[in-house]
């Protein structure tokens, strides 16, 4: 896959599930990507530059070197995976892949990935912590729809790892840290395990790319 696109530049967030998705597909292609790191904590996608290449104001955003720009993790994930293994030729396959990306915006990220976001973050003055128990309920709400589709399967679409699983693993294998307890998801748990398995894995720590500087 080197080469197939031109130089990129990954707009990103560290601690991010939303970037980590895209920057652990673009490694495991093998696609090369110019990482910048924006404090989200900070308003650094708030500014008036960010903005005027950005209108959503979030990372992850990828800008190509021809001047072309794209945002939202999924879409990413979409746009990059096209034509190959990681998202499926299949018409019912690739509206299936769809279906879980629809879930896990709708009813996974918003609540395991912001009870994380404000575990971390004690000191931020949010009004979504009126929630946090009502996010751990939806959020082991949304677990257990996993837990069921995969005391069957292997993988979330067809028999194999996909953008679907890339999707709902960034913020699963951390839902710890917002204080959700996988032992009661042995399926998940199992399903963690093949995904750190793949092919060029990488930890949500980790880098990858050329950080630039701002």
């Amino acid at each position: 896959m080197k080469g197939r696109f031109p130089m990129l530049r990954l707009y990103d967030y560290l601690p991010s599930g939303n970037g980590y998705k895209v920057r652990l597909l673009l490694t495991q292609l093998g696609i090369e990507f110019e990482r910048v790191e924006l404090d989200i904590v900070k308003g650094e996608t708030r500014t008036p530059e960010f903005l005027g290449k950005f209108p959503n104001g979030r990372i992850p955003a990828v800008e190509f070197d021809d001047g072309r720009r794209l945002f939202e993790s999924n879409a990413l994930l979409w746009y990059f995976a096209e034509g190959t293994p990681f998202l499926p030729a299949a018409r019912m396959e690739r509206a299936e892949v769809l279906q879980w990306f629809c879930f896990e915006q709708y009813s996974h990220e918003p609540n395991i990935a912001s009870l994380r976001y404000l575990v971390s973050h004690p000191e931020l003055q949010d009004p979504r912590r009126a929630l946090l128990d009502r996010m751990l309920r939806l959020g082991h709400e949304a677990l257990a729809v996993m837990e069921r589709h995969l005391g069957s399967r292997e993988w979330f679409v067809g028999s194999h790892y996909s953008i679907a699983d890339i999707a709902l693993y960034a913020y699963t294998h951390v839902a710890h840290e917002g204080g959700y307890d996988l032992a009661g998801y042995p399926a998940i748990r199992r399903w963690l395990e093949r995904v750190r398995g793949e092919p060029r894995h990488i930890a949500i720590t980790d880098q990858c790319g050329a950080a630039a500087s701002r």
